[in-house]
């Protein structure tokens, strides 16, 4: 197994471990390629949290910020199970992120893939190498089944 699934299923445990709270299950992990080890996850808790910003890229690059003491992560990777929204993408923007990785493609509110393509625009701060469909069937799995136990 690549290296790129194996961390793209420790962001598919993390949005399971969301989907377990009740939260849609998306997650992320911050990873140091240059030492091999992952310094965040985390899930959506925007509901938990009463905050439509606590989405799982938001929630992982804040702990790695905080973490690592530091607001440029300009030397780490960041994967998340579902395209990033418009809000998440230009989080990533401005944290430097160094690559993106994702698995589902979010056709409605998905800023790469889906309608609006943050990081092709000309005032775009920063644009991470970008890597999409890691684990897509698994990731797209894991969105479908939770929103049809929802309805």
């Amino acid at each position: 197994m690549t290296n790129s699934l194996s961390i793209m299923l420790e962001a598919i445990k993390c949005a399971e471990e969301g989907k377990s709270l009740g939260e849609v299950p998306v997650g992320a992990v911050i990873y140091c390629p240059e030492t091999s080890q992952i310094i965040s996850k985390a899930y959506n808790k925007t509901i938990k949290n009463c905050d439509p910003t606590a989405h799982a890229e938001i929630n992982v690059i804040r702990d790695a910020c905080k973490k690592l003491k530091k607001i440029r992560l300009t030397d780490y990777d960041l994967y998340v199970t579902l395209e990033p929204c418009i809000m998440c993408a230009a989080a990533i923007s401005q944290a430097r992120i160094r690559r993106l990785y994702f698995g589902a493609d979010d056709l409605k509110y998905g800023s790469i893939n889906g309608g609006i393509n943050y990081f092709q625009k000309n005032n775009t701060n920063h644009l991470p190498e970008i890597y999409d469909n890691i684990c897509s069937d698994s990731c797209n799995r894991l969105l479908t089944n939770f929103f049809k136990e929802r309805r």
